[in-house]
C-alpha cells in the first residue's frame, strides 16, 4: 500500500502449508509475514518462501509456553532458556533481524525475580552474538514486562512489541505506547471486545485477535498514538480464524474460504494503515 508495509502472521490454524500461505498473503497485496516458532520448526523453509515471493520475513514469534519457568527454579527452567536461545539462533541464522517474546504466562503471578531478569539475560547475550533485536510484547502480568523493560533500557537490540488487542483486554485498555512507545520495534495488531468479566477480571479467553473493525478497538484513536511514537516500520497484524474455548466470535472466519480470508484481511489492514496516515498528516 502506498507510504504503509504491511504483514500478517502465517499460521497452522488456516489450514494451508505455511509456505503457500506466504504466497497467498503476497497474492491479496502483503508485503511481509510473520512466523511463530516451535521446537523443530523448519525456519529455512520459511526463508526460502519469503525470498521466492519477494516477502519480508518480518519476525519470530518464539514460543511463549514455558515463560513462567523463566522468572522461577524448576524443572523447565533450562528448558525454557534453550528454547528462546534456539530460537534466537534460528533467527540470526536465517537472516530474520527480530524475535517477538513474551515475558510470562498466567495471570496469577506479580512478582518478577532476579533470576528471571538473569535468565533473560543469557537470552540477550546470545542475540548479542547473533545480532538479533528482541521485542518484548504486553500481555498479562505487566510487572514482568516493566522489570524487563526497565533491565535493558539502552540495549541498541530490547525493545518493545506492541499488541493492541493484549492492551484492550489484558492491559484495561492502558496506553501501552505512553511507556514504551520510543522503544517500538513491532506490532501486534488486532481487535477484541475488551473484558468480559463484569467484574474486570481478564481471562485468556478474552485475546481474540478479531479482523480490525469486528470489535470495539477505535482505530484512528490508536493509530494517532501509533503515530506520535514516530514509528516508521511495518505494520503487522496477528489474526486468528478460531474462537476461544467458549466464544462463538471467530467462528464466521472459520467459514470462510481462506484466501477470501487472506484478502478481507488485507482490506482491514490497509484501512488500518490510511487512519496512520492520515494521522501523519495532521
Amino acid at each position: 500500500m502506498y507510504q504503509a508495509k504491511l504483514a500478517m502472521n502465517i499460521s497452522n490454524q488456516f489450514g494451508l502449508p505455511l509456505e503457500e500461505q506466504i504466497s497467498v498473503l503476497r497474492e491479496v497485496g502483503f508485503d511481509g509475514f510473520f512466523a511463530s516458532w516451535m521446537p523443530g520448526s523448519d525456519i529455512a523453509a520459511l526463508r526460502r518462501a519469503a525470498d521466492a515471493w519477494g516477502m519480508k520475513f518480518e519476525f519470530i514469534h518464539s514460543n511463549h509456553l514455558l515463560m513462567a519457568h523463566m522468572w522461577e527454579q524448576t524443572e523447565k527452567t533450562e528448558e525454557a532458556v534453550a528454547q528462546l536461545i534456539s530460537c534466537v539462533r534460528d533467527c540470526g541464522e536465517n537472516g530474520v533481524d527480530t524475535m517477538v517474546a513474551h515475558t510470562i504466562i498466567g495471570f496469577d503471578k506479580h512478582t518478577p525475580t532476579q533470576l528471571g531478569l538473569d535468565n533473560f539475560g543469557r537470552v540477550m547475550r546470545e542475540a548479542e552474538k547473533c545480532q538479533v533485536k528482541l521485542a518484548f510484547e504486553n500481555l498479562e502480568g505487566e510487572e514482568y514486562l516493566t522489570a524487563i523493560m526497565h533491565h535493558f533500557r539502552g540495549h541498541p537490540l530490547a525493545g518493545f512489541c506492541w499488541d493492541t488487542g493484549h492492551e484492550m483486554c489484558y492491559n484495561h485498555g492502558k496506553d501501552m505506547l505512553a511507556l514504551y512507545g520510543d522503544r517500538l520495534l513491532c506490532t501486534h495488531l488486532n481487535d477484541n471486545l475488551g473484558i468480559q468479566n463484569f467484574e474486570g477480571n481478564i481471562r485468556w479467553q478474552d485475546d481474540l485477535h478479531l479482523l480490525p473493525f469486528d470489535g470495539i478497538g477505535d482505530w484512528h484513536e490508536m493509530m494517532q498514538r501509533l503515530e506520535k511514537t514516530g514509528y516508521q516500520g511495518t505494520l503487522t497484524f496477528e489474526l486468528k480464524i478460531d474462537s476461544m474455548p467458549g466464544r462463538r466470535e471467530n467462528d464466521l472466519y472459520r467459514k470462510m474460504d481462506i484466501r477470501d480470508y487472506f484478502t478481507q484481511a488485507y482490506m482491514r489492514a490497509c484501512r488500518v494503515a490510511a487512519l496512520k496516515i492520515r494521522a501523519a498528516q495532521g
